[in-house]
């Protein structure tokens, strides 16, 4: 994955998360549950590291705006 950029958390209340999981599936569901919490700029696939178990994936978060629904 590529670094953090400082303009990811700039300002209070953005964030960024990355989840490691076992599968796909999974990741993207704790995905889906944080964007039932906040606005979240989504990722639409994971990666995986050679020699690591299982998956990851960075979502960033603006805890200042609604969800969308």
């Amino acid at each position: 994955m590529r670094p953090i950029n400082d303009a990811h958390v700039a300002e209070p209340g953005l964030a960024v998360v990355e989840v490691a999981a076992a599968d796909d599936e999974t990741a993207f569901a704790i995905q889906k549950l944080l964007a039932t919490r906040c606005a979240v700029a989504a990722a639409d696939r994971t990666t995986r590291e050679p020699g690591e178990a299982g998956v990851r994936l960075r979502c960033f978060l603006d805890l200042r705006q609604q969800p969308d629904t």
